[in-house]
């Protein structure tokens, strides 16, 4: 009988990539590890030598770790009740400010009408609207809604705009030779070619809604993580106010990380 050798089959290029993109993935997330643990001893080193007693306002990563635990169950329902805002005014804005923006940025007219307009009311900014909107609507949630509402539009409007004004003239070529419709020309070619711009757009949004949450809940909220920081802070409980602010770091950071995901998923084409 005839002895045939084995080896082992050559790496695809396809695996050397994706070994690749784990291992600088790796890499990221050990880079971000020193930093966190950097950070995490400038911060015992500051305390080290400190009175609790005399400087109440820098407490120890120790003291403020272990008054994120004993009020993680009022963080676990302040972030709920802050989720009913953040999710209802962040969604109202994605479902608005995206078909908006695919109008605008395909039609010249439109452009002409509504770009000087948003230049105007964007850089305006959604806090002074506060007072206003708690006066008007009926209700303090209402009033929260419609200001995270704001915050978030403009930048995913803008960007979903500039997108379809910057889709490729091929793409539309293609489009024409087609004969597609209105609606399956958005839907087919300017929205996958905007998309990119779309996604950072959504990131945008993301971080203003959170930042404005936290600012509309320290007015008038009941319930709420920028309630439980500012009852904290009213009561110079130093350890609960930064547990509370590390708490909602942790949320915000979260949800852009899932939103990453996504990105990464729905434009794996895209690099």
């Amino acid at each position: 009988m005839s002895q045939r050798s084995l080896s082992l089959p050559a790496a695809r290029p396809k695996d050397k990539h994706h070994a690749a993109g784990i291992a600088s993935r790796l890499f990221l997330g050990r880079e971000s590890l020193i930093v966190w643990l950097v950070i995490l001893a400038g911060w015992y080193l500051l305390t080290f030598h400190n009175d609790a007693s005399r400087n109440p306002l820098l407490p120890s990563p120790w003291v403020v770790g272990s008054a994120l635990l004993q009020s993680l169950p009022e963080l676990l329902s302040s972030a709920f009740a802050s989720s009913k805002i953040l999710i209802p005014g962040y969604l109202l804005a994605v479902a608005l400010a995206i078909p908006f923006g695919l109008l605008v940025g395909t039609r010249t007219p439109l452009q002409r009408a509504f770009i000087p307009f948003a230049r105007v009311a964007a850089p305006v900014p959604p806090t002074v609207y506060i007072p206003y909107a708690i006066a008007v609507l009926p209700t303090f949630h209402l009033s929260a809604v419609f200001i995270v509402f704001i915050g978030a539009f403009w930048p995913i409007f803008h960007n979903t705009a500039l997108g379809a004004s910057s889709t490729p003239q091929s793409w539309k070529d293609s489009a024409k030779i087609m004969q597609l419709g209105r609606i399956e020309y958005l839907l087919r070619i300017v929205l996958p070619a905007s998309l990119p711009q779309i996604f950072s757009g959504l990131g945008v949004g993301l971080v203003f809604a959170f930042i404005l949450l936290t600012i509309a809940e320290l007015f008038g909220a009941v319930e709420g993580l920028g309630r439980f920081v500012q009852i904290h802070a009213d009561y110079a409980n130093y350890p609960q106010m930064l547990a509370g602010i590390l708490f909602t770091g942790a949320i915000a950071a979260s949800c852009m990380s899932g939103l990453e995901a996504l990105r990464r998923r729905v434009l794996f084409w895209y690099r």
